[in-house]
């Protein structure tokens, strides 16, 4: 469930302890000003957004948004990075199906494990976003009984091999997936044959 959207400032001043009065100081402004951008009755002025990036190591475009559920870890992510500074250990290649990607990307490896952590549930955050807009296309989604039963299937066998090797073999089918990606050597050998169950019944 997505939580409430906070102006991005106010959050970042929290997640990094920081009073209005502290940040006042430091812009050479009163604490007013910093109330009234938070409560949103006065945009922050752009001289100020550079200088904002540079104290807390944030992109300037979060200032001034309402932010989500992603923004707000992807925020963490990076106080994280200034908190601990890690080290990228190696990469590693994970399957990503979105617009911006590949399919095949690589992903850095910290030896920290909370990056690592914070990493995951950014992934896990995207397509749970994903999910709910594809779920809200149209109002009277008329494919809401099947989108049920994948979260049944979900739930009750996300384990079971028969579960992926299906999912994959209908995003070949349907060219979802590029063909060269692959989970396992027999997959090409499971899909030769329900391939052909897929054409009996796709029409």
């Amino acid at each position: 469930m997505w939580g409430e959207r906070l102006n991005g400032l106010e959050y970042i001043l929290s997640l990094y302890q920081v009073q209005h009065i502290e940040l006042a100081e430091k812009l050479g402004i009163k604490k007013q000003n910093i109330n009234l951008w938070i409560k949103g009755k006065q945009n922050i002025p752009k001289k100020y957004l550079p200088v904002l990036e540079g104290l807390f190591g944030i992109n300037r475009s979060y200032f001034t948004k309402e932010l989500t559920d992603i923004d707000k870890l992807e925020i963490q992510k990076e106080k994280l990075k200034q908190d601990l500074k890690p080290i990228v250990e190696r990469q590693k290649e994970e399957f990503r199906v979105d617009e911006e990607s590949d399919y095949l990307v690589k992903v850095p490896v910290y030896d920290k494990e909370e990056l690592n952590t914070i990493e995951r549930a950014i992934e896990k955050a995207k397509l749970v976003e994903r999910f709910k807009q594809v779920i809200d296309i149209i109002d009277e989604n008329p494919y809401m009984d099947t989108y049920a039963l994948i979260v049944e299937l979900l739930e009750k066998a996300q384990h079971e091999a028969i579960f992926h090797k299906t999912i994959e073999a209908l995003a070949h089918y349907l060219e979802v997936l590029p063909e060269w990606i692959n989970s396992d050597p027999e997959q090409e050998e499971f899909e030769s044959e329900i391939f052909e169950v897929f054409d009996d019944y796709n029409h």
